[in-house]
């Protein structure tokens, strides 16, 4: 028998559920627990504990800490199913923030008040609430996943008000402020490197892992089929983009095939000249040896690029600024949003809807022409 309840008094009873043998002494284990209420608390406790049982948590049922539950789904849901670089950032906020204020509770006992209580803890201690609301995020998502193995009932996290952090404002560049930024880049060896950036809005690490296989200069247009990133104790980690939508064909201009031949022939005098030394992993960017360029050094050439210019702006900010590029020239939002890997349109209308308005009213003014109608005379 799996776990079975006992009445011991009026509105008390025991609730046995069975572990099993030991592995070293081959003797019976049991867990006994006793509860005060009605017979339904119990039977609740029965099947809690059970649940817990047939998920192999280290933990004996029902004192699975939260500390432990987090490991736990590090380990066997983060890791596998995200990108390092989010499996470290994640890992670093149960470390640093979760665990220290919540890690001692047990599982099933926490509560909203709980987990409320750390994320006005946090911004009193001066971090962010953007910093507050990644916890937070990070929390839901895992308490979420307890409870589909049945570990819990219920999610405390959905009782909580979760921190407000001001939105960031997607900067929106003006076709000079993006020729400014083109012209400061160009005498750099990050040059093709920008234009490629501000004309097909790929992510940092998309153009740091492109490969010249997945580009096709006489059709104008490249595959995205890589990422590079850089992640400390790891180095240079290669992997698939993350989703479906984020492999994706993206197509060049004539402009920038035509600064992506020039790089080319830069690149292959940059091999004869590093010769025997030159590791040849096939990428379209890379340091003086062939290897992929890490992104400290990036950041440390964009900030003179961008000085030049006076523009505030991340190199992030290139792919939103091709994004509003595009949308201010009319273009469906539909096709942006294929260009930047977007999951769905809804995304890329959330983060550029203040490039919209104007559009909107573009198109109001042009309603009546296209119905042919003209104004009318009111008395």
């Amino acid at each position: 028998m799996p776990g079975y309840i006992t009445k011991r008094s009026k509105g008390s009873y025991t609730v046995v559920v069975d572990l099993g043998r030991d592995p070293v002494t081959g003797k019976r284990r049991q867990l006994s627990r006793s509860v005060k209420g009605a017979k339904r608390e119990a039977e609740a406790l029965l099947v809690q504990l059970l649940h817990q049982r047939d998920a192999g948590v280290d933990a004996p049922p029902g004192k699975l800490t939260v500390a432990d539950y987090l490991q736990k789904w590090l380990s066997e849901y983060a890791r596998p199913n995200t990108a390092p670089k989010t499996y470290a950032r994640y890992e670093q906020y149960v470390r640093l923030h979760l665990n220290p204020a919540l890690g001692s509770i047990v599982l099933v006992k926490l509560r909203p008040l709980h987990i409320q209580a750390v994320y006005t803890a946090m911004q009193q201690k001066g971090l962010t609430a953007r910093t507050a609301l990644h916890c937070h995020r990070l929390l839901r998502n895992a308490l979420q996943q307890a409870v589909r193995w049945q570990l819990l009932g219920r999610n405390p996290c959905d009782a909580v008000e979760p921190p407000r952090s001001a939105r960031y404002e997607v900067p929106a560049l003006t076709i000079d402020q993006a020729q400014a930024i083109l012209d400061a880049a160009g005498g750099t060896r990050y040059g093709a490197l920008v234009y490629l950036a501000i004309t097909t809005g790929l992510r940092q690490g998309e153009l740091l892992g492109l490969r010249w296989r997945d580009v096709d200069l006489d059709a104008g247009r490249l595959s995205v089929r890589q990422t590079c990133q850089w992640l400390s104790g790891q180095g240079f980690i290669f992997r698939q983009p993350k989703t479906h939508r984020s492999t994706r064909p993206v197509a060049l201009s004539p402009g920038t095939v035509e600064r992506l031949h020039q790089h080319r022939v830069s690149e292959l005098e940059k091999r004869l000249a590093a010769g025997a030394y030159w590791q040849d992993h096939d990428l379209v960017f890379t340091d003086y040896l062939g290897k992929p360029i890490h992104p400290h050094t990036l950041w440390d050439g964009w900030r003179l690029i961008i000085r030049q210019t006076g523009i505030a702006l991340r190199f992030h900010d290139l792919r939103h600024a091709h994004a509003s590029l595009m949308l201010a020239q009319g273009t469906h939002a539909k096709i942006v949003q294929e260009r930047l890997g977007h999951s769905t349109i809804s995304t890329t209308l959330d983060i550029y809807s203040h490039v919209t308005p104007g559009l909107q009213e573009e198109a109001a003014a042009r309603f009546d022409q296209l119905l042919g109608r003209r104004a009318v005379k009111h008395p």
